[in-house]
């Protein structure tokens, strides 16, 4: 069992959005907490919130599309804190609803560098040290609804989501029971990367029961669950966190 208390946690996609509230969130449930982002002001940023807060982490600029990248991103958190917990694979990019034919080569590779490449990469990476611990390593994985069905995202996006969902499955079942691993699907959620999409996330928000889209601190709670004692028997599931947007699916 993983507890949170003086857990090292990899966060990747950390400086804004989603993964700004997961690492500010394991922060508060005490881990120490490596924030990893291409935007190195971001990152610094969300270091400072939270240190200022009495919490424990560290920046690092991290390209997972990039495998020497991938690599810096291990060496440090494992030079500052000596091991790694939980990795959560968050970091992704859009690509504008665009279908498959208006998808340019430079758009899926970008997409799937991202999405699927990076998660890939840096759990490769962080795998030895997953598994080296006393209890078992946690790696949660950011997908989507559009790792789940079509009409959340273009070509690539969902192509992209819905390798990461099978990627969850077969960390799960590969190397079980020492590493736990789990996926959340969320549906619309309220970040930076969505600014551009306000009428879109309404028209999404507006089909569901829930009749909004989601904080990006509601998605973070789920994380901070998944990765804790209270869903030790939850093993290579998809999560949805859709406001019930596939109640129907």
């Amino acid at each position: 069992m993983v507890t949170l208390q003086n857990a090292t946690v990899v966060i990747t996609g950390a400086a804004s959005g989603m993964g700004r509230a997961m690492a500010v969130e394991f922060a508060e449930e005490g881990s120490n907490v490596v924030v990893v982002d291409v935007d190195e002001d971001g990152t610094d940023e969300v270091v400072s919130e939270i240190t200022d807060d009495g919490g424990t982490a560290i920046g690092v600029f991290g390209d997972v599309s990039d495998t020497e990248s991938v690599e810096t991103v291990v060496e440090t958190a494992l030079e500052e804190y000596g091991t790694i917990d939980v990795l959560v694979n968050n970091a992704g990019i859009l690509d504008d609803f665009a279908p498959a034919g208006d998808t340019s080569d430079d758009l899926w590779d970008a997409v799937i560098g991202v999405n699927l490449d990076g998660p890939f990469y840096l759990t490769r990476e962080a795998l030895p040290a997953l598994k080296d611990g006393d209890e078992e390593g946690i790696v949660i994985n950011t997908a989507s609804i559009a790792g789940k069905v079509a009409g959340g995202g273009g070509a690539a996006y969902t192509a992209s989501k819905h390798g990461l969902i099978g990627l969850t499955k077969h960390l799960s079942e590969a190397y079980g029971p020492d590493i736990r691993a789990n996926a959340i699907c969320p549906g619309a959620v309220k970040t930076g990367m969505t600014d551009d999409m306000e009428d879109e996330l309404q028209e999404m928000s507006a089909v569901t029961p829930a009749e909004r889209p989601a904080d990006p601190e509601e998605i973070a709670r789920v994380a901070t669950f998944l990765a804790g004692d209270d869903s030790s028997f939850i093993h290579g599931t998809p999560v949805n966190v859709d406001g019930g947007m596939l109640v129907d699916k």
